[in-house]
């Protein structure tokens, strides 16, 4: 596989993750002692930016910071990446926080705070037609509408948090990206054109229409934590699809590279090569 991966530019969230490990998520009105505080970069726009960057492939963001000293730590880490961050604007707002508490199991309860997020205006970006245009709904409906009118090739939504998706939006969507959970929560996607659902350690399926068109299991991993596993998979889908690979051989890798990011404690993981993983999974897919 060539080191030179698809154009894609991700339109979402950044956040600053403050995330609380502790043994176990507490139940409504419990105090749990004993956590670790730990501060990241996070945010789903972000996340998928920087995996798809790590992955290989030329990536450009399009999000809010706030001018603080946590929105500047969110464009360095980006810039480390590989992220292309012009397009990210710096505005008098605060940067956006997410309060995160992650058990030894690695399942989370997430707060969002947009802050900065919600600001996020396309007023003065364009998309080129080789470009693929990845969203999630973290900033809001309005702005990913926009973004599918002004989008002239690939379009995705990772549709997260689930909510109803305008019926203009889903005929947009080349692909859309949910859990098994987003999948049930949105009735609409049963018929949308093409759609990838993630089902933990259960592995992924990619449906056509409300058909299913191919399934991969996910490879067998210790989990550590699962904030961020859902955006590398995106990415990896995404940039796979693009390179022109066949659904399950796209799911495969995707799956693969989900339980790398399972198994780092970092919203941002560490990731290899697109081709790293094209090459671990495929002597399975040969195999089929």
């Amino acid at each position: 596989m060539s080191n030179r991966l698809p154009a894609v530019t991700v339109v979402g969230s950044i956040n600053l993750d403050l995330i609380a490990t502790a043994g176990r998520l507490p139940t409504a009105g419990e105090t749990i002692g004993g956590a670790i505080l730990s501060r990241q970069p996070g945010g789903k726009g972000a996340n998928q930016a920087a995996a798809a960057a790590r992955l290989g492939g030329r990536v450009r963001m399009v999000g809010t910071v706030g001018d603080d000293a946590h929105g500047q730590g969110m464009l360095d880490t980006l810039a480390s990446a590989g992220v292309d961050t012009a397009d990210v604007a710096v505005l008098p707002e605060a940067t956006g926080t997410a309060l995160i508490v992650v058990d030894a199991e690695g399942e989370n309860q997430i707060v969002v705070c947009p802050g900065a997020n919600s600001h996020l205006s396309l007023e003065e970006v364009d998309f080129g037609p080789d470009e693929t245009v990845l969203c999630q709904l973290e900033v809001g409906l309005p702005v990913v509408l926009e973004a599918a009118r002004k989008a002239q090739g690939f379009f995705v939504v990772n549709a997260a948090p689930a909510m109803d998706l305008p019926a203009e939006l889903l005929e947009r969507c080349d692909l859309v990206i949910v859990n098994e959970s987003e999948y049930a929560l949105i009735p609409a996607l049963a018929s949308a054109k093409l759609v990838a659902v993630t089902y933990g350690g259960e592995g992924s399926a990619i449906f056509e229409h409300g058909r299913k068109v191919a399934e991969v299991p996910a490879p067998a991993v210790s989990v550590v934590n699962t904030i961020g596993a859902g955006d590398a998979f995106c990415s990896a889908l995404v940039l796979a699809l693009r390179t022109g690979m066949d659904y399950a051989a796209a799911l495969a890798v995707a799956n693969a590279v989900g339980a790398t990011a399972v198994g780092d404690p970092s919203s941002q993981p560490e990731l290899a090569h697109l081709g790293h993983y094209v090459e671990r999974t495929a002597p399975a897919m040969d195999a089929r």
